[in-house]
Protein backbone atom coordinates (compact mmCIF):
# COMPACT_ATOMS: atom_id res chain seq x y z
CA UNK A 1 0.00 0.00 0.00
CA UNK A 2 1.36 3.39 -0.98
CA UNK A 3 2.23 5.90 1.73
CA UNK A 4 0.26 9.15 1.75
CA UNK A 5 1.67 12.41 3.01
CA UNK A 6 -0.20 14.09 5.88
CA UNK A 7 -1.01 17.10 3.67
CA UNK A 8 -2.55 14.88 0.98
CA UNK A 9 -4.49 12.97 3.61
CA UNK A 10 -5.98 16.20 5.04
CA UNK A 11 -6.87 17.36 1.52
CA UNK A 12 -8.65 14.06 0.79
CA UNK A 13 -10.52 14.20 4.10
CA UNK A 14 -11.76 17.73 3.33
CA UNK A 15 -12.92 16.58 -0.11
CA UNK A 16 -14.88 13.70 1.40
CA UNK A 17 -16.43 15.87 4.14
CA UNK A 18 -17.60 18.30 1.45
CA UNK A 19 -19.61 15.44 -0.12
CA UNK A 20 -21.56 14.74 3.07
CA UNK A 21 -25.21 15.79 3.06
CA UNK A 22 -26.01 16.91 6.58
CA UNK A 23 -29.59 16.65 7.87
CA UNK A 24 -31.54 19.81 8.53
CA UNK A 25 -32.55 20.85 12.05
CA UNK A 26 -36.13 19.68 11.33
CA UNK A 27 -34.96 16.25 10.11
CA UNK A 28 -32.80 15.85 13.19
CA UNK A 29 -35.66 16.86 15.51
CA UNK A 30 -38.12 14.47 13.83
CA UNK A 31 -35.61 11.60 13.94
CA UNK A 32 -34.87 12.24 17.61
CA UNK A 33 -38.58 12.30 18.42
CA UNK A 34 -39.12 9.01 16.60
CA UNK A 35 -36.27 7.41 18.54
CA UNK A 36 -37.86 8.47 21.84
CA UNK A 37 -41.26 7.14 20.72
CA UNK A 38 -39.77 3.79 19.70
CA UNK A 39 -37.85 3.53 22.98
CA UNK A 40 -41.07 4.18 24.90
CA UNK A 41 -43.00 1.57 22.90
CA UNK A 42 -40.21 -0.98 23.36
CA UNK A 43 -40.02 -0.30 27.11
CA UNK A 44 -43.79 -0.77 27.49
CA UNK A 45 -43.67 -3.99 25.45
CA UNK A 46 -40.90 -5.48 27.60
CA UNK A 47 -42.66 -4.37 30.80
CA UNK A 48 -45.80 -6.23 29.72
CA UNK A 49 -43.85 -9.34 28.67
CA UNK A 50 -41.92 -9.31 31.95
CA UNK A 51 -45.13 -9.04 33.96
CA UNK A 52 -46.65 -11.97 32.05
CA UNK A 53 -43.56 -14.10 32.69
CA UNK A 54 -43.53 -13.14 36.38
CA UNK A 55 -47.21 -14.02 36.71
CA UNK A 56 -46.62 -17.36 34.89
CA UNK A 57 -43.71 -18.33 37.15
CA UNK A 58 -45.70 -17.49 40.28
CA UNK A 59 -48.62 -19.55 38.98
CA UNK A 60 -46.44 -22.56 38.10
CA UNK A 61 -44.55 -22.57 41.40
CA UNK A 62 -47.60 -21.71 43.49
CA UNK A 63 -46.11 -18.55 44.95
CA UNK A 64 -49.34 -16.56 44.75
CA UNK A 65 -51.51 -14.91 42.17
Amino acid sequence: MAKTSPALFVKQVRQEVAKVTWPSRRETTVSTGMVFVMVLITAIFFLVVDQIFAWSVKLVFGLGG
